[in-house]
Parts: structure tokens; sequence; C-alpha cells
């Protein structure tokens, strides 16, 4: 058989592979899974005191907080609000039911003083609702009463945890600006609280762990960086890339979080997924053009040591990481003025997804390597495999999100 006659089956078996490893794989419109994010906002209100506004998914507070409290009233008034996409509705079945929604945030969001005092809560400003990624929130303002806040406040959160079986992972995202401190922090199962008087330091030290940890349980973003890896033919050549779309994404995800550029989620999700797909295809296409030679290099390179393909593909993948970091300003949901102490936590963030973007380079690309060289059919087929499996990854979730489905 001909070597040209070869690349179709070649490409042929690699996708069904692909496909047999998709198969059984869930089909959420969210590639980050069943989660959810909290928002907090804390600060003062006009006269001075403490006050805190939450933002918390409509549906999972619903089912949440009729579960915890035995309030299945509240259940069917709030599915059957959510069901009719009736905001107004949405907000009387919470109002209705206010003890079951306060007992059970209650319980599981507490602002302390140092000394181990939980301050009071009360609700004077009526619900809200808003939408964060396309989904109905919830907006409670708490008033919080606290007789000492000594240096700083405990911020505690185990809102929709996963022993409840809704969702898993749940952050909080927590924004203060109290007694001339202002920050951010994330909190989650194994992290659950924090103070405000903690250091610059520790502050930072969250954001470069929240840039990590959203890197590794992003799997979109995951599969993007495994198409650079499976389409690149040097070590220079996908550094270069991850390290363009750090780039990218940082510019558009600091524009999104201050406030300065606004693109709703229903536009930026599809495009991420179908950048997915772009990338991992354009691989295939080599693949299918050059076979055996796809690795390779062609005979002129330019500046870094790229040639005219990899300039291109540098180009592209540096545009999708525009958009990328919208998505990632999106699903934090951080969406504050300009300040100094934002700028340089969302820095570290960045520089917490790149760090995890060169070592999962460090630990596949040399493998890639040794197979491609060591048996260079079976590396062809395991990173078309891989390509085609994430081509059609990226095109099922670009449906999905353009539909509204998941």
């Amino acid at each position: 058989m001909s070597k040209h006659a070869s690349r179709p089956l070649l490409l042929l078996a690699a996708a069904l592979i692909g496909l047999a490893a998709l198969a059984g794989a869930p089909a959420a419109a969210s590639a980050h899974g069943f989660s959810s994010v909290v928002l907090v906002d804390l600060g003062t209100d006009d006269a001075g005191d403490l006050q805190a506004e939450l933002r918390l998914e409509y549906d999972l507070l619903v089912v949440s907080a009729a579960d915890a409290e035995g309030d299945d009233p509240l259940f069917r008034a709030g599915t059957d609000a959510f069901d009719a996409g009736d905001p107004d509705a949405e907000i009387e079945a919470l109002e209705g039911h206010l003890d079951s929604v306060l007992a059970y945030v209650d319980e599981r969001f507490t602002v302390a003083t140092p000394s181990g005092e939980v301050c009071d809560t009360a609700v004077t400003e009526p619900i809200t609702m808003t939408e964060e990624e396309g989904a109905p929130y919830a907006v409670l303002v708490l008033d919080l009463r606290c007789t000492d806040s000594g240096d700083g406040h405990v911020i505690r959160s185990a809102l929709f945890p996963d022993s409840e079986q809704y969702v898993t992972g749940t952050k909080t995202i927590v924004s203060y600006d109290i007694d001339g401190r202002t920050g951010s922090a994330s909190l989650d199962a194994a992290q659950p609280s924090f103070s405000t008087g903690q250091s610059f330091f520790e502050r930072f030290w969250e954001f470069f762990h929240l840039g990590a940890e959203h890197l590794l349980t992003g799997i979109d973003h995951i599969l993007f960086l495994l198409a650079l890896i499976a389409g690149s033919r040097r070590l220079r050549e996908v550094v270069l890339a991850a390290t363009a779309f750090t780039i990218a994404h940082s510019v558009t995800f600091i524009l999104a979080a201050t406030g300065v550029v606004t693109v709703p989620a229903a536009i930026i999700e599809p495009i991420i997924a179908i950048s997915i797909s772009i990338v991992a295809a354009w691989y295939l296409w080599r693949l299918w053009r050059r076979g055996a030679a796809a690795t390779e290099l062609d005979s002129t390179s330019g500046p870094l040591g790229l040639d005219r393909a990899g300039w291109l593909r540098l180009l592209v993948v540096f545009a999708f990481g525009l958009v990328h970091g919208l998505g990632f300003a999106s699903a934090l949901g951080i969406d504050q003025p300009w300040s100094w102490t934002l700028l340089w936590s969302l820095l570290v963030f960045n520089v917490g997804i790149e760090v995890v973007q060169l070592t999962i380079i460090a630990i596949v690309f040399p493998l890639l390597v040794l197979l491609r060289r060591r048996a260079p059919r079976l590396g062809l087929w395991a990173t078309g495999a891989l390509a085609v499996s994430v081509t059609v990854a990226g095109l099922i979730w670009f449906v999905q999100r353009l539909l509204g489905i998941g």
C-alpha cells in the first residue's frame, strides 16, 4: 500500500479511537462540570455599617434550602418559577419562604471577629435577581452586626457543599473593602475561611492557587492545551503557543474583570468551544496533507525559530486566547473597579495558570517526542486520536452552548 493511500486509513483509525474515548462522556454544556460559584461583596453601607451582598445560583439555592429546612412549599414554588423563567415569581418564591432561605445561608456563610464572635445578620433590602453566565442568580443583601471588628474579619463559607450531592467543588469568591483593607479571596471545601487581615503574600497565594486550580478543573482549557501539544513539532513551538495564549487571556481577563470590556457569556462560551475544535482540526488537516511529515518543520524558519505555519498558528492561538480570557473572568464573576490590588491579584491568577500549563507541557510533550522517535506510526495514531477527540468534544460543546443545552 502506498504512503498516500495509508493516510485515510491512519486518520480513520485515529477517529475511531477518539470517538470511542468520547463514548459515554457526559454531554454537559458547561465544560467545567456541575459546579457553582457564589459571589460575595463585603463592604459598608452609607451609614458605615458592615454589609454583605451575596449572589447565589437561584435553582440551587431553592433545592438546597428546601431540602435542608424541609420546606417542600419552597421547592414547589421555586421550581415552578424557575421553569417559567419569571424573575418576579422567583423573587416571590424566595421572599415567601425567607426564613428557610436565611436559615440555610446563615448556617453556611458567616462573618466573625478575630475573637470568634459571629456577626448577627438581618435582611433589610428586597431580594433581587440577576444573571451570571446565563443562569439566574438571587441577590441577598445581609446587614451584619458585630460588637468589635478587631484586626479584620473572618469570613467562612460552606455554601452548596459536595455532601448535598447537587453540585461539586463550589467556590465562593469574596471581594472586600472594609476599614481601608481591600482584596479578594476564593473559598472552597479545602479552604473554607480567610481573614481580611491576612498578609500581602497570603492574599496573592489565594489567586495563584485559584488560577492553577481553575485550569486543572476546566476540561475545555485542558483540551485546548492538549490540542496545542498534539499539533506542536518542537518544544519551543508549544511553549511559545502556551505563553502567547497566557499573555492574550491575561489582557482580556483584566479588562473584563475591571469592567472595561463586557461580553455576554452566551457569545464567549460557544467561541471558546469552537476554538478548541479549530486548533485540534488544524493538526488533523496537516496530518492529512503531509502524513508522517506532519511533525517536520518547513525548510525555512523565521524569528524565534518558527516557520510560516508556526507563526500563523501562534497568531491564531493568541486570538483565541483573547476570547478565553473573557471566559475566565465570566467564570469567576469578578467585575470590580480598577485598583492596584485587583490588578496584582489578577496577574497572580494568570501566573498560576501559566505555571500549570508549563508543567503539563513539561510532562506530556517529552513523552510525545519519545513516542514519535521510538514508534513514529504509533505516535501519529496517538496524536491523531487525541486531535479527533478534542475536535469532536469542541463541536459538541459548541452546539450545546449555542442552543443553551445542559
